[in-house]
């Protein structure tokens, strides 16, 4: 099968290369899914997993992506909860090879039915920032109805997801990011937006929560901002300051069926809506993922049209 495939970490996406690959094997509790499109982070070059398997060893050449949406065309033994032939989407685990291929072997409780009005596009773009987006805010930011989140990257992909599930939920929603975001963070549901670049952080104050996915300097001035008993919650690793009188927590997202649901629901009757930048072909996407010129939204590989 087609892949891309990575062997230098020091090179980052400009390691990328269009390889042959075995195609790989279920086993148990496996599915084997025919991707027809796909998703990568770039920060995903950086995780230990990518590189070596759970034992410490070399694992290159490896393929990225942990994103995907497809058809399920093979279980392996004692496999449940899905069958041959089923729309699935999911996420595929950090230390085993990922989805720029043309087939992949995923755990089968690490995806979730696609539902047929759903493009499969669509669904690719969904599982990471949908999932670290669901987990930050109700899972590890324990949001309640009336309060106030500051997101930061409000325009990004995973922070306009936090956006408009924050605002849907009930949030009073402040997000930040460059100047030239400030009309897509408003449009996905920011009531106030904080150019970073320009704006004075700490003119916001007493905010219950804040979901960073920045890090360094505005995570640690963003600690400041949380009210009494309020919460920072990042993605960006360990917090490095802590609010005074808060809480601060860094959680990496996990595959979760049932919240895949909800998010895909949201799709369907247009509560919730994907930020796709760039769709390109598995010929194409080692291009794709060195672009020369900025691109506002995530990049997705359609493998089969």
């Amino acid at each position: 099968m087609k892949a891309i495939v990575v062997t230098d970490e020091a090179a980052g996406t400009a390691g990328m290369t269009l390889a042959e690959r075995p195609e790989p094997e279920a086993t148990a509790n496996d599915v084997l899914v025919e991707v027809h499109a796909s998703g990568f982070t770039p920060g995903e070059l950086t995780w230990p997993g990518t590189w070596t398997d759970r034992l410490g060893r070399d694992r290159t050449p490896s393929i990225p992506g942990h994103e995907v949406a497809g058809v399920v065309s093979e279980l392996g033994y004692g496999t449940r909860g899905l069958s041959v032939g089923q729309r699935v989407f999911g996420l595929a685990d950090w230390s085993r090879d990922g989805t720029l291929a043309e087939y992949v072997v995923i755990e089968a409780r690490n995806l979730a039915p696609l539902p047929g009005d759903v493009d499969f596009t669509v669904g690719a773009s969904l599982p990471i920032s949908g999932l670290t987006a669901w987990q930050g805010l109700f899972v590890h930011g324990r949001f309640q109805a009336g309060q106030s989140v500051l997101v930061h990257g409000a325009a990004g992909g995973v922070g306009s997801m936090v956006t408009q599930l924050a605002k849907e939920a009930g949030a009073y929603v402040i997000g930040t990011g460059r100047a030239a975001d400030r009309q897509t963070a408003l449009d996905f549901g920011a009531q106030e937006f904080v150019d970073l670049g320009n704006d004075a952080l700490e003119d916001v104050a007493g905010v219950d929560l804040v979901f960073d996915v920045i890090g360094g300097d505005i995570q640690k001035r963003s600690a400041g901002l949380v009210r009494a008993g309020g919460m920072l919650v990042t993605i960006a690793g360990p917090p490095e300051a802590q609010p005074a009188d808060g809480l601060a927590v860094d959680f990496v997202v996990e595959a979760d069926r049932a919240q895949l649901g909800e998010v895909v629901q949201r799709i369907r009757d247009g509560r919730l809506r994907t930020n796709i930048g760039n769709v390109a072909t598995l010929d194409d996407a080692v291009a794709a993922f060195n672009p020369t010129e900025r691109i506002k939204g995530k990049t997705i590989i359609r493998v089969r049209s």
